[in-house]
């Protein structure tokens, strides 16, 4: 009777055991499916791929304000009605085309459907540059549109040669509102020498020229 009643008591606690142990088991599986993030099995919510995602949010988010700020600067030139003199004059030269806001908005619109566009929108940028005055600013703004225009990574990478993108290097040192001023010369001559013709002889230049010139004048 002895004998029986010890191997009843070794069973017991065995299952007793075994019970536990599998309690145990299922409440740190589920601790660890509650907190775990969704990219890392680490056992708090406060993981660092959740710090590195929301501080690329907050510099995506700061980034996307500077560039609606930039492009509304430049597409609230597109409400200037131009007048027939002035259409005209923009065909004498293409400084007088660029001194236009209603010039630089209707060659702008030009240059987008040669896919060409990031042209203009570097020179304006750099126009942009020029008139700050607050030295982080200026930095940030360098910053900005050498991420834009100059990078060979970005899609709106404008054509500089090597000289030019070496005098950009040198500045970039020393960030001022001058940094870019030999790749805008570059650009703007460019521009003058490539699409400034095809402009003029081109289907949108004709209609505007005579639409206006259709027009009743004004008293």
């Amino acid at each position: 009777m002895g004998s029986e009643r010890m191997e009843m008591r070794k069973r017991q606690m065995s299952v007793q055991q075994e019970t536990t142990s599998a309690v145990q088991a299922s409440n740190g599986a589920g601790n660890r499916g509650s907190n775990a993030c969704c990219f890392c099995w680490c056992c708090c919510c406060s993981c660092s791929c959740l710090t590195v995602r929301n501080d690329e949010g907050a510099e995506s988010a700061q980034r996307t304000s500077y560039d609606v700020k930039i492009e509304g600067t430049t597409n609230c030139e597109e409400s200037l009605k131009p007048t027939l003199e002035e259409v005209r004059s923009w065909g004498q030269s293409f400084d007088k085309l660029m001194n236009s806001p209603a010039g630089r908005n209707a060659f702008r619109e030009f240059l987008r459907t040669e896919f060409s566009e990031e042209n203009m929108l570097f020179w304006l940028a750099c126009e942009d540059l020029k008139k700050e005055t607050n030295k982080s600013v200026v930095e940030e703004k360098v910053r900005l549109i050498y991420e834009d225009y100059v990078s060979i990574l970005s899609p709106k990478e404008v054509s500089l040669d090597s000289r030019v993108r070496e005098v950009i290097n040198r500045n970039m040192l020393e960030p001022s509102t001058h940094t870019f001023d030999d790749a805008q010369l570059q650009i703007y001559t460019l521009m003058q020498r490539d699409s400034y013709p095809r402009y003029m002889n081109s289907a949108a230049y004709a209609d505007l020229l005579q639409l206006l010139s259709e027009q009743p004048a004004e008293s």
